[in-house]
Formats: C-alpha cells, structure tokens, sequence
C-alpha cells in the first residue's frame, strides 16, 4: 500500500514538472512582462523624502510662579477660575491638537499648502522645482481643475486635505523619555523641512494663544468680580489672584516654544525613503513567476480534465 502511494506521489509531482516544462514559454513571457512592468514603474515613481524633529515637552522654568499659583489654586478655584495646567498636561493636549482636523485644516490654509499637498507629482533636482500635476492645477492662473461631486472645478474638500497630510505625516511619542518626534514626508526635501518647521511653530503658537486667551478672560472676570463685592478681604485675594494671571500672561507671551522645545531641529534629508526600486523588481518579477506557474497548472489540469 505504501508503495503505491509514494507511486503516485511520483506520478503526481512528474505531472506536474511536466506540465510545467510544457508551458515554460508562458512562463518565461508572463515573468518578463512583470519585470519589464515593475522596472517602468519604479523609475517612473517619483523619489520621497522625509524630514524628522525630535521634540520635548516644554517646562515652566519659573518655580516660584508655579509655586504661587499652587498655594492660590483653592481661591481660584472656588472664585471660579482656572488657574493653568501643569506643562505635562499641556503637552499632552498640544500632542492630541496637532493631530486633529481642525488644527491640520488651519494649518494647510494658513500656510497656503493646498497646491504642493494635492497637485505635488514629483520634484526637480537640478533646478529645486515642485513638479505639479497641470491636471489638478493650473499655475499661471492659480486655478483648481479638480471637479468635484457635482462636476464643478473647484479646491479640494477640507477632508480631503486633511486625509492628503495625515499621510504624509508621522507623530510618535516615546513613552519612556517623553520625546515626540514629528516627521513629514514630501517629493522635495526643502518642502519636508519646511512643513516640520512650520508645523512645529504653529502648535506652539496655538497652545500660547490658547493660554493668553485664557489668562486673558480670567482677568477679565475676575475685575468683574472686584466690583461685585463689597469685602476686603475678598478683594484682596482676587486682586493678589490676578497679579499672579499676569505674571503667567506674560511668561506665555515671552515664551514661543510653549507646549515644545526642540531638542534635534528638522534637517534637509540628503537620502530618499521610498521607493524602494530593487525590492519593487524582485518582488514583481517573483508574483509574476509565480502567477505564471499557477495559470500554467490551472490550463493544465482544466485540459485534463476536459
């Protein structure tokens, strides 16, 4: 019994070496096609460069303000201000806003990056020029050629910007040193660096003006409050409370590194990241070999069976 399995086995396996042998042309043509493919696509696919900054979590430097604010916190708190988070707070939320929609959208438009985001398809060494795609935008007069839904040509959608640089962007945060690194990735390596920086400077900017602004209405109420009231005593601790919200206002406004400080500023990247073209050919050329065999097979035992 066991000699006829393995028989078979043998029978099986020169079957199917056979049948590989007799559609070795197709084969051979298939896998050069794949080759041939894979080797226009990768020169063809433009080179991408990605820009890196390691940032730190900003922290108050002034202990005695911070010591102030704490001894005051349960006045402020029951007058009904708020009077600061810590600096690691801070930063976790500046971590969370960086990502989100609204800030990203601010951003883009702020910067006017909409053009080198969407209609960006590749980069001129010789002469540092952004290739844009003349299909989605024309450049001597500064108009969209996209048509949306409704076959209007117009700027893209708010989201699709946002789902365009959520893909070129990579935020990672090392949980043991508190490290964030932000890194952007662009057909033009100036462009990268740039969008680094720019963007490292607007969150920063963002969580100063947001704490201003709030600094700023407590300031506001607590005045109000003065007037209010007719005890001294209370008086005195709104007033001691504010003088301490201006100290914080204008260490937020001396301050333009607010929720990050740089510890390894973004540089021109020299080395492409993608593609990578020898593994795109190997690759390709071996799913082809492989899609082949299997065509070669499946006509194979088809016409058996038939």
């Amino acid at each position: 019994m066991e000699n006829n399995t393995q028989y078979d086995e043998e029978i099986d396996l020169r079957e199917l070496f056979g049948a590989l042998w007799v559609g070795k042309i197709k084969i051979i043509a298939i896998t050069t096609i794949f080759a041939f493919a894979s080797v226009i696509y990768a020169l063809s696919s433009p080179d991408v460069y990605k820009a890196t900054a390691v940032l730190s979590p900003a922290q108050s430097d002034n202990s005695d303000l911070s010591g102030a604010l704490g001894q005051l916190g349960g006045l402020a708190s029951f007058a009904g201000v708020s009077i600061g988070d810590s600096g690691g707070s801070e930063a976790e939320m500046a971590y969370e806003i960086m990502q989100s929609w609204s800030f990203i959208e601010t951003f883009i438009a702020d910067n006017d990056l909409a053009d080198e985001l969407i209609a960006a398809k590749g980069w001129n060494k010789d002469s540092n020029q952004l290739l844009i795609d003349d299909e989605a935008y024309d450049l001597e007069n500064n108009q969209w050629l996209i048509e949306n839904e409704a076959g209007i040509k117009g700027p893209p959608r708010s989201w699709i910007l946002y789902l365009a640089f959520l893909g070129l962007l990579d935020i990672s945060e090392d949980k043991d040193t508190d490290m964030v690194s932000v890194s952007i990735e662009h057909y033009s390596p100036y462009i990268a660096k740039q969008w680094v920086d720019l963007y490292v400077d607007s969150i920063n900017s963002f969580m100063q003006q947001r704490q201003i602004d709030k600094v700023t209405r407590n300031i506001s109420y607590l005045q109000d409050q003065i007037g209010k009231t007719s005890i001294a005593e209370m008086q005195e601790v709104f007033y001691n409370i504010i003088e301490e919200q201006i100290k914080t206002k204008m260490l937020a406004e001396a301050n333009p590194d607010f929720a990050f400080v740089s510890v390894s500023p973004s540089m021109v990247p020299d080395q492409k990241i993608k593609p990578n073209r020898a593994l795109i050919c190997i690759l390709s050329t071996m799913l082809g070999g492989i899609l082949s065999a299997l065509l070669v097979l499946v006509m194979h035992y088809v016409r058996k069976r038939n």
